[in-house]
This record gives structure tokens, C-alpha cells and sequence, in this order.
């Protein structure tokens, strides 16, 4: 019931508003005065760190180079028509049809669509601001009537692709052009034209630049588009997914590694207030970048080695650094690469973590009746056919403690552990802790046992990891990273507040007690002797490929994740997460709290009980040596991974045909595959 009146409602709204758009006399009392001038000059606006000290400012003057309508040719106009507003040249500058389409999409709960025809965009992004209202969607019908009345279909269409911001500082089709394919846009192919109609919708998002992939998708989504309509046929439309693009290389790239932030921001100040805010309104921008720490990050970058460098001429492997204030969320620093390019890892790669991830297995055991001292039995064990996971040093301890286990980073007790306390309730318990990544349902659901060694369907990123280990550094209180605090424009008027807000997530007796046995893993665990000088905890995560390696830990006051992978899924030489991830957290972590007061973690009032006596089973043991000595006549070894770096390397006695991962066996064993490093999705 409630549904159907809410769409009574807005549908009412709606019919009053595209009524009262029709009426052309009206239409005037909306409109600017003048139409072809701008009255308030462009300032550029400036960002600022948590000091309230100016760190960044924006380029005042835009990069727009107008052209006419003859020197666009017909599939670059096209290709925005298809994706923006296909019935351009049929409506009044109102599309009624595709606005009660995109109505009844959104009222059902399908994806939500927008109802701008290019005629209201234009209205928009010329003489409005981005405010969310139905007074300013009221503003923009009649602004958009006007034009119409005023304007001939092909000048609209002229204004529309001069005015657009294409991200980089680039308005208009021409200028975009030439920054990413370094030709006029007369030049441009039908490849070329759709990668640029996709950039409009969310330029830092889908700039091919900063986010490859996503941008690719939006091309094909584009040139689909233009076949639909009738625009260009179905082989040139193929020819043109195939299209190799060749993008510019002549502006210069800025290697400052703070880029990757002020990207990050820039990007949350457009979706805010709106691009002509940014680069012409003169605004302040309050963001959380602690300068110091972020120094430090970038001193700590002296660790990360450099394998070869690949065909984008980056060099391998990357890294990405997040530091996260477990009391409020607020973003410290941030690497997201080597400064080489765009692409921000921190943000946007998703990858596998490894052992990094068990300590979420170990939290839902502690509220699940276990504790440090609880004793599971590592041995030999088939936890779906054909699936019988090893432990990194091809041996079996016997019965261990929980703690042991995770110092440790065993993988048979953590897989055993996953299955008595239930895989929902360990991704339930990642979700609740700021983990958006997971796939909780469907043919490539990460409910599954291999999900507790790391292996999941697409992975996860830096920041999140941060966020979510310092859930466990404030006993279970979850706070949404933020890097955007506040946005004032010149007159003062704050356009734009962050709302910090701590909610609790965890019991913070399960969170303490996962904490206590995280401690140890800096004392005699995979990264024993990498202590800070003060209370700290934390986990290593390496995939058996050598592709992707992890530290992420924590203090009271601070928690952070290192990621160093190979942008490609080439291994990195026996890279583990003890080696260079390790060494560039405890550089980064010794020099950013320096003068940070030294503070313990604290206990809620629960008793940490001592580790148990354990008298193994010599029989037992015995038995499980012979069979390994079995194996070892039976088949030649295979190299696996996961422990300290400074260990010898381990071999495996399992048969094998080729060399394979455990994501591999997994894969085979569940039929579904993994993917990796893929970009997070915007909402």
C-alpha cells in the first residue's frame, strides 16, 4: 500500500511539474537575464589539510576550446545522443517518455535512471547549481523550455558539447579531444567518440585514465547504444569494441604522490557541488590529510623494489597505502601507486588478501563460545572433494590453540574454524565492518570455505581493510572513512559537511580478545620482531602466486593497510607479507605516531585466558609423518606459500600436472571462477 501511494505521489509531483514546463510564457520568469554572459568571474578554490593549511589549488582558468557544429562530425554527436538522450531531436526539451520511464525503473527497484534530456543537462550545468531539490528540477524544466524556444536543436547540441566537463579540468568535446587522444575532435573515430560520451556521467569514475576498465565497459555500453538506434551498423560497432586506443601522452603526468588524494577529493567535491563549483567558484575545501603522516607514507615508499616495467611504462610492482583514525574514520594518508599514473589503488583495486583476511574468521569465533585458548586440531582433512588445503610449511601440528593459529597463520585449524562458527556469520561480521566487496549470494558467492584463507570472488580494497581492522582497534565501534570534511564557498556559506558518526558493530569483548592474539603476531608470529615501540597488532595475507601481499595493522589511534601486487598477476618473486608490505607499515607507523602519545589498547573487562597445556598425540603425529612420506615417493612437489619471508622456501609432496593456485583448486572444485583487481563499484 505504501508503495502504490508513493507512487501516486511522485507521480503527481511530476505531472505538475511537466504540466507547468509547457507553459512558454512562464518560461522567461526562470530563465538568466542574458543567456550568453557569465557575470561572476572564476576563482580557483583551494584544499586544506587537517591544520586548516592550504595544500593544493585548482586551476582557475578552464581548458575549453569552443567549436561549431560543422566541426563535430555526426558519430561523436551521435555517440552522445545514444547514451544521453536517444529522442533529442524528437521532444521539446522535456523528455515526458523517458522520464516516466526512468520513474516506473526506479519506483520497481531496478537500477536508477536518470530523466535529463540534453536540453535540461545544459540547463543544469550553465545556469544551476548540482543542489538535490525539486525547486531547482522546477528551474531546470523551464530554463530548459527557454532554450528551446530560443535555440535551434543543433546550437543546443553545440552549447551542450562546449559546456560538458569531460574531468582533468577539460570542458567541451574539443578540449577533451585533444588532452586524451591529442587530436581535434573532427579527427576523432567512432571508438575515440564513445570512450568520450562515456566520461560525462562521472568524469573521474569512468576517465580511462584513472579507471581503465570502467571506462571500457561505458565504451561498449555506448557504441551498443548507437546500434540500437540505428547510428552506426553492428560491424562497425564491433570494429569498434576491437578498436585498440592509442591515448595521449603529452601532458605531463604528476608523480606527487598526494595526487591519488586530491583526486579522491576532487572527485567527492563534483559529486557534491558540481564541476563548475570546483574549478570556477573559489571555494575551500577542508579535508583530512594529516601532512606529516602522509610524509611519512611517502618516505616509507623507499621499501617497495622494482621488478621491470610493463607496457604502460609503470613499473611493477605497485603498492597502495591507506591510514585510517579508528575514532572518527578520518583518512590520514594515502598512497595509491607510484605516482605514474592515475589509477588510485587505495580506492579502486579490489584484491585477493590472503591470510590478511582470517582475522575475521577468529573475531566470529570469539563471539561464537571460543577463545584465545580454545584447542582444534590441525591434521590432514578433505573439506570438499577433492579439496584438502596445506598449511604453508607442509606439516601438521596437531592439536593448537586458537591463538596459535592465527600467529601463526595456519590454514587447516582456520578452515575448520570458518566451518564450525558458519561462513554467513564471518561475512556477515566483514559486511557489518565496512567490507562492501564480498558476494554474498549467487553462483559467485565468497560463502564458502575458501573464503576463509582469502579466496574470494573479487577481493577487497586497501581503504576498506583499513576501516575494518580498526573496528577491532576501538573494540568493535565502526566509523565510515572520510577525506571530505567541509566545503565553503567565497562567501562563507558551507555547501557541504561530513557527519562522522561512530556505530557499534562488534561486542567489544569478541574485538579485544582478537585484538590481544593479533599483538602476538608482531612478537613471535609472521611478523615477530617488527614490534613499534608501542601496543600494536596485526596480520600478513600473501596469495600462494606471489601476486598480491598484505600488512594490515593497528593502534589505538591509528590503523593501516599495505598493499604491494603486480597490476598485471605476475608473481613477484616470492614476494610475501612479512617482506615489503611489512617493512613499509612499520617505517610508516614508527615516523607517523612519533608524536603521537604512546597508548594501550583497552580491555572492556574481560579475562584473556593463558594458553593452554596441549600433550599432543604421538601416535597420532607419528602416523601423519608416514603418510607424508608416502606422498613424497608418490609425486614430484610443488612451491606453496604464506609464512616469513625469512623462511626457506616449502614444497608441497600433492600430484600435480601443472602448477596451480589454491584459487585454482577452488575454482575447479566450486566451478565458479575468481576475479581480481577489479574496480569498486560506484552506487
Amino acid at each position: 500500500m505504501f508503495k502504490v501511494l508513493k507512487f501516486i505521489v511522485i507521480s503527481v509531483v511530476c505531472l505538475i511539474i511537466m504540466g507547468a514546463s509547457v507553459l512558454y510564457g512562464f518560461s522567461s520568469l526562470f530563465a538568466p537575464p542574458n543567456m550568453d554572459e557569465t557575470l561572476i568571474p572564476d576563482a580557483a578554490s583551494q584544499f586544506y589539510d587537517i591544520n586548516g593549511n592550504a595544500i593544493y589549488t585548482t586551476l582557475s582558468e578552464e581548458r575549453r576550446i569552443p567549436v561549431t557544429i560543422d566541426k563535430i562530425p555526426k558519430h561523436v554527436q551521435r555517440a552522445f545522443i545514444a547514451i544521453e538522450d536517444n529522442r533529442f531531436y524528437e521532444h521539446g526539451g522535456i523528455d515526458y517518455r523517458g522520464t516516466a520511464r526512468a520513474l516506473l525503473s526506479t519506483l520497481s527497484g531496478h537500477e536508477v535512471q536518470g530523466g535529463s534530456t540534453i536540453t535540461q543537462q545544459l540547463a543544469k550545468n550553465a545556469f544551476l547549481t548540482q543542489e538535490r531539490s525539486i525547486i531547482r528540477k522546477i528551474k531546470e524544466a523551464f530554463i530548459a523550455k527557454e532554450l528551446e524556444h530560443k535555440y535551434t536543436k543543433d546550437e543546443i547540441l553545440t552549447m551542450y558539447l562546449n559546456q560538458i566537463y569531460f574531468g582533468q579540468g577539460a570542458y567541451g568535446i574539443e578540449s577533451a579531444s585533444m588532452y586524451y587522444f591529442n587530436k581535434h575532435v573532427q579527427n576523432l573515430d567512432i571508438a575515440e567518440a564513445a570512450t568520450l560520451a562515456a566520461i560525462p556521467k562521472s568524469p573521474n569514475y569512468f576517465n580511462p585514465f584513472e579507471n581503465p576498465q570502467e571506462s571500457k565497459k561505458r565504451q561498449e555500453l555506448v557504441i551498443d547504444q548507437m546500434v540500437k538506434y540505428g547510428f552506426i551498423s553492428a560491424a562497425d560497432g564491433n570494429a569498434a569494441k576491437a578498436e585498440k586506443l592509442v591515448f595521449s601522452t603529452t601532458h605531463k603526468t604528476n608523480s606527487d604522490p598526494r595526487s591519488y588524494f586530491f583526486d579522491m577529493i576532487t572527485q567527492k567535491v563534483i559529486e557534491e557541488v558540481g564541476a563548475d563549483a570546483l574549478y570556477k567558484g573559489g571555494l575551500k575545501i577542508y579535508t583530512t590529510l594529516d601532512p606529516d603522516m602522509q610524509k611519512a607514507a611517502e618516505n616509507a615508499m623507499k621499501h617497495l623494489p622494482g621488478y621491470y616495467t610493463d607496457g604502460k611504462k609503470l613499473t611493477q610492482p605497485q603498492m597502495a597505502l591507506v591510514a585510517v583514525d579508528p575514532h572518527n574514520g578520518y583518512v590520514k594518508a594515502m598512497i595509491g601507486g607510484r605516482g605514474q599514473d592515475k589509477f588510485n589503488r587505495a580506492t579502486l583495486a579490489v584484491r585477493q588478501p590472503g591470510s590478511a583476511f582470517k582475522p575475521f574468521v577468529y573475531l566470529t569465533a570469539m563471539q561464537n563460545g571460543y577463545s584465545p585458548a580454545s584447542v582444534i586440531e590441525d591434521k590432514e582433512e578433505e573439506f570438499s572433494p577433492g579439496w584438502k588445503p596445506q598449511n604453508s610449511d607442509r606439516a601438521w601440528h596437531g592439536k593448537v590453540s586458537l591463538r596459535t593459529a592465527l600467529v601463526r597463520s595456519i590454514n587447516v585449524p582456520t578452515v575448520k574454524l570458518a566451518q564450525e562458527v558458519g561462513v554467513s556469520k564471518i561475512i556477515s561480521n566483514a559486511e557489518k565492518m565496512g567490507i562492501t566487496t564480498l558476494v554474498d549470494s549467487g553462483a559467485y558467492s565468497d560463502a564458502n570455505l575458501a573464503m576463509a584463507l582469502g579466496g574470494l570472488s573479487k577481493g577487497v580494497n586497501p581503504l576498506e581493510m583499513a576501516a575494518a581492522y580498526g573496528v577491532l582497534a576501538s573494540n568493535g565501534m565502526y566509523c565510515k572513512p572520510i577525506a571530505l570534511l567541509k566545503i565553503v564557498d567565497r562567501e562563507g556559506k558551507v555547501l557541504y559537511e561530513a557527519k562522522p558518526e561512530a556505530k557499534r558493530v562488534i561486542d567489544a569483548e569478541a574485538a579485544y580478545l582478537t585484538t590481544n592474539m593479533l599483538q602476538d603476531v608482531l612478537i613471535s608470529g609472521t611478523a615477530g620482531g617488527m614490534g613499534i615501540g608501542r601496543p600494536a597488532a596485526g596480520k600478513t595475507g600473501t596469495t600462494d602466486t606471489y601476486i598480491d601481499a598484505w600488512f594490515v595493522g593497528y593502534t589505538p589511534d591509528l590503523s593501516t593497510a599495505v598493499w604491494v601486487g603486480d597490476d598485471n598477476n605476475k608473481s613477484m618473486n616470492r614476494m610475501y607479507g612479512s617482506g615489503a608490505p611489512l617493512s613499509i607499515w612499520h617505517d610508516f607507523m614508527v615516523n607517523a605516531l612519533a608524536s603521537t602519545p604512546r597508548t594501550g589498547f583497552s580491555n572492556p573487562g574481560v579475562a584473556v585466558p593463558p594458553e593452554p597445556e596441549i600433550k599432543q598425540d604421538d601416535k597420532d603425529k607419528d602416523k601423519d609423518k608416514d603418510k607424508d612420506k608416502d606422498k613424497d615417493k608418490q609425486a614430484p612437489a610443488t612451491v606453496t606459500t604464506e609464512g616469513n619471508a625469512n623462511q626457506a622456501p616449502v614444497v608441497s609432496s600433492q600430484p600435480t600436472k601443472k602448477k596451480r593456485s589454491m584459487k585454482d583448486r577452488v575454482n575447479e572444485i566450486m566451478g565458479k571462477p575468481v576475479v581480481s583487481n577489479q574496480p569498486t563499484p560506484r552506487n
